[in-house]
């Protein structure tokens, strides 16, 4: 039990003390260059979904 309550203290001063926290207005640049990249990566999976159904459209009509 005495090395869990170490433990504990030994994160809680690590987090406190020796980890740097990015600013706020890091924070922020960094969401919008997620976001950014989310709605990039999302535009490109629907452009292939688009492409995907197009070429499987025109197989299945070829069979009938």
């Amino acid at each position: 039990m005495a090395n869990v309550s170490e433990y504990i203290k030994e994160s809680y001063i690590e987090l406190t003390e020796k980890v740097t926290w990015p600013t706020w207005r890091e924070l922020q640049q960094s969401a919008v260059l997620v976001l950014i990249a989310a709605v990039i990566i999302a535009m490109v999976i629907f452009g292939m979904d688009q492409v995907i159904e197009v070429v499987l459209r025109k197989f299945y009509d070829s069979l009938t």
